[in-house]
């Protein structure tokens, strides 16, 4: 059985003295239940739960300073949301295992707590396998049911996004998410293991060539998968999230390989 609240027992609401009169005010319980059911609501994966912009680690010893600057640029939106142009969400970009999803999630709980944000956490993959298994009879599900919370909520952060192999469905089903959440102006914070320049063989400077000349830079560019985002989503849409987000580039070498390898106690 749920504790009662000793400040408003039970109501939600605290009475307080307010220039000699008595006011009724939200409790801080009432807030607490509430943030509780969004940070539920977003369906944050348990890998993920732990994790806030508190608890980011950019200071270990060889790592890169655009770990940092991505924590500060992440800090900063908390800071400004809901910031201008109205719908502006951040594209985190770069090799596996340098803390995106960290941060993304990290941002999307602190606005929660901080201002009351109903967000999402999406899965780019597990996304669009709920829409596939939508065009199947047998589930009651409708792709539009799969997608209206997608389209509908304030901060959506879509993890991985390029993961899936590409195909013209696959674009198709990008480009129907983004351009809906462009069109209603809504944010969204997108990461990607792709460096966020067009197909190969389009543009002047390679994947490998835009990594710093730093020694994590150079593990960056092992890591770096061939392919970029513009192969992997298209370059049409690619170049649509240049308007809807802002770039934010992290190299360096896996953390969980270099600092948290799973061992046995």
């Amino acid at each position: 059985m749920a504790e009662v609240c000793i400040v408003c027992g039970g109501s939600g609401l605290r009475i307080v003295q307010e220039e000699g009169r008595q006011a009724a005010r939200p409790c801080e319980c009432r807030i607490e239940r509430r943030t509780a059911r969004l940070i539920e609501g977003a369906h944050i994966p348990k890998r993920y739960e732990h994790c806030t912009l508190d608890n980011y680690e950019s200071g270990f010893n060889g790592a890169d300073c655009t770990l940092a600057g991505a924590h500060f640029r992440s800090r900063r939106f908390v800071e400004e949301y809901p910031v201008q142009p109205s719908g502006t969400g951040l594209l985190f970009s770069g090799s596996i295992g340098v803390g995106k999803t960290h941060l993304a999630v990290g941002l999307l709980k602190q606005l929660i707590h901080e201002r009351g944000v109903q967000g999402l956490f999406c899965d780019y993959r597990e996304l669009l396998k709920e829409v596939q298994n939508s065009y199947n009879q047998k589930v009651a599900a409708t792709e539009l049911e799969v997608l209206r919370p997608v389209f509908g909520a304030e901060i959506l952060v879509l993890d991985e996004l390029g993961a899936a192999k590409p195909s013209e469905w696959v674009w198709d089903t990008v480009a129907h998410i983004l351009n809906s959440r462009y069109n209603d102006r809504r944010t969204t914070i997108i990461t990607s293991n792709y460096a966020n320049i067009g197909p190969l063989g389009t543009e002047a400077v390679s994947a490998n060539e835009s990594q710093p000349n730093t020694a994590a830079g150079k593990a960056a560019k092992v890591a770096m998968r061939q392919e970029t985002l513009g192969d992997r989503i298209g370059e049409r849409m690619r170049s649509r999230l240049q308007e809807m987000c802002v770039p934010v580039e992290m190299y360096g070498e896996d953390f969980r390989q270099k600092v948290k390898r799973a061992s046995f106690a």
